[in-house]
């Protein structure tokens, strides 16, 4: 048996997220092992007026490396719930999956100072270290201390695969 890569993975949705979000992670435990998950936040949208977004960060086991998980897993789930690409890059959308993390390495450091990716994934690696060497449960409460952001306790999410047949 091959090893599995750890990926987390941050899934944001402005388009019926309290439906979308819990849906996203359901079609993720069909095509991998999802071994942890944050809380759901909410923060508003950037960049643009529009609805705000739920955020939250997912560890996927998979024997995929993380180019395959983008078009294999990723691409096709967005696709499959609505999201259509090469609209406005902050255009709201009903789900938006991108590898955060790929065995322990920053796969887009870019996004290292958003608030909506880093404050999910410190809830599930608060150890870790920033790409600048900060402790990432203190990074991200600097930057929530930064934007309005809340937790929404009220959303669900099952790790229940529907069986088959």
């Amino acid at each position: 048996m091959s090893n599995l890569h750890h990926a987390y993975l941050d899934l944001g949705s402005n388009l019926e997220p309290e439906e979308n979000i819990p849906l996203a992670i359901k079609l993720l435990c069909e095509v991998g092992e999802i071994a942890a998950v944050s809380s759901v936040w909410e923060t508003e949208s950037v960049g643009y007026a529009g609805p705000n977004f739920l955020n939250v960060c997912v560890l996927l086991l998979t024997p995929l490396d993380a180019e395959r998980i983008k078009y294999e897993i990723n691409r096709p789930i967005e696709a499959q719930m609505g999201r259509v690409r090469g609209e406005e890059k902050n255009a709201p959308r009903p789900i938006d999956i991108d590898i955060v993390l790929f065995d322990g390495t920053p796969h887009n450091v870019q996004t290292w100072n958003q608030a909506f990716i880093i404050v999910p994934l410190a809830e599930l690696l608060p150890e870790f270290k920033t790409p600048g060497g900060e402790k990432l449960s203190g990074f991200a409460k600097q930057l929530k201390s930064q934007v309005w952001m809340r937790k929404r306790e009220d959303i669900l999410i099952s790790l229940e695969v529907p069986r088959r047949g």
